[in-house]
């Protein structure tokens, strides 16, 4: 069995995050897990420390934008394997987290077995998720989406926040001109032709919360 040295449990339920870590406390007694309940404090332990050996990551943290903070995370940790728990667990949700380059995807209505058997086969390199829900499901918005640059997908999340391109190009510390580049590559890899329409691709990767359901 595989020993790592850390592993990031995200999620915003203490008694949820609370019973994991002991679980993997138990199988990997000489591992440092940390915690983080919202995007925030996510990327501290992130960005502090040894780079972990993997994250679960529950998609409706605080701060979090759905599948955007995936892209994120893979973009910015581009070698730390994520695997995806959620209290959603449709064949459209487990497909969008496999195109966002997840490692893999345990929905929290599965045993505990589960998510042991999906940390062990990460750790060894391999891909988790769930046979029967569909995990060749194919969204092609977030392939797309999944293409673009960090830089590139940086500027389309500003576009989200509704900022101009002198206001981007401000934060970003580059030139008008530069952003309006960007802006085009990113229409042209979107397959759309104005900033609404890459909002609203962009809106996509937010997965709806389902009534009722757990996160």
């Amino acid at each position: 069995m595989h020993q790592p040295e850390r592993i990031v449990i995200a999620d915003d339920h203490p008694l949820y995050r609370q019973a994991l870590a002991d679980l993997l406390r138990r199988h990997y007694p000489e591992c440092t897990l940390d915690e983080a309940e919202g995007t925030e404090a996510l990327e501290q332990v992130l960005s502090s420390g040894v780079e972990p050996d993997l994250l679960l990551l529950d998609l409706h943290i605080p701060g979090a934008q759905g599948f955007h903070t995936l892209l994120q995370i893979r973009q910015d940790y581009p070698a730390l394997p994520v695997v995806v728990i959620s209290g959603q667990e449709d064949e459209a949700t487990v497909g969008r987290a496999r195109q966002c380059s997840a490692a893999g995807f345990v929905p929290k209505s599965r045993p505990v077995t589960a998510i042991l058997e999906a940390v062990s086969a990460v750790l060894l390199g391999q891909q988790w998720w769930p046979e029967s829900l569909g995990p060749d499901s194919n969204d092609e918005m977030a392939g797309r989406i999944a293409s673009l640059s960090p830089r590139q997908h940086k500027i389309l999340m500003l576009f989200g926040e509704g900022l101009l391109n002198k206001q981007i190009a401000q934060q970003l510390g580059v030139s008008e001109a530069t952003v309006k580049a960007h802006a085009s590559a990113i229409f042209l890899k979107l397959g759309v032709r104005t900033r609404t329409q890459a909002v609203i691709a962009l809106q996509s990767l937010q997965p709806e919360r389902l009534e009722g359901s757990a996160t």
